[in-house]
C-alpha cells in the first residue's frame, strides 16, 4: 500500500488506524495528511489518524490539498515538514497518493533537486508528475 518514492519518503492512498501501526513498524517518523477533511464519506478523519500516530510516537501534520491545485504555502509547508523530519522516513497520504507525490515533487524542486531525478523517482513509485512538470522545472531553476 505504501509506495517508496525515495530513500525517506513514501506515498499512500488513504490510510486507516491499522496502517499507522504498519507505518510505525517501517520506522516512519512523520505522517503527512494531504487530504481535505470531508472529501469522501469513507475517509478516516484526520483527527483519528493524528491520535493514532501520536500514540505510536509518530509526528503528524495536515497539509490539505484540494482538487483545485497547489499553492506556494502548501509547497513550503511540505518542504518544511520533510526537513523537520530529518532522517526519519515520511509517509504522505491522500485519496490515491497522487496529490501527495505531486506535492513532494514540488517541495523537492523548490529545494533545488534536479527535475529529471524527481520525475524518475515519482515514476519508480508509479506516479506521473507530468501535470506539474513545468512548475517543477520553474521551481528548480529558482532554487538556490
Amino acid at each position: 500500500m505504501f509506495r517508496k518514492i525515495d530513500e525517506k519518503t513514501y506515498a499512500s492512498p488513504q490510510i486507516g488506524i491499522a496502517e499507522v501501526a504498519y507505518a510505525k513498524a517501517l520506522g516512519i517518523g512523520l505522517i503527512v495528511n494531504n487530504r481535505p477533511e470531508g472529501e469522501a464519506d469513507d475517509q478516516t478523519p484526520g483527527a483519528d489518524i493524528e491520535n493514532a500516530a501520536r500514540e505510536a510516537g509518530i509526528d503528524y501534520i495536515a497539509i490539505p490539498v484540494s482538487h483545485a491545485g497547489f499553492s506556494m504555502p502548501q509547497v513550503e509547508a511540505m518542504q518544511q515538514a520533510l526537513a523537520k523530519a530529518g532522517e526519519a522516513p515520511v509517509l504522505a497520504y491522500c485519496r490515491s497518493g497522487t496529490r501527495s507525490t505531486l506535492l513532494w515533487a514540488l517541495a523537492q524542486a523548490r529545494s533545488g533537486i534536479n527535475p529529471d531525478e524527481i520525475a524518475a523517482k515519482a515514476a519508480g513509485a508509479g506516479y506521473d508528475i507530468g501535470p506539474i512538470r513545468a512548475t517543477v522545472d520553474m521551481l528548480a531553476s529558482q532554487a538556490g
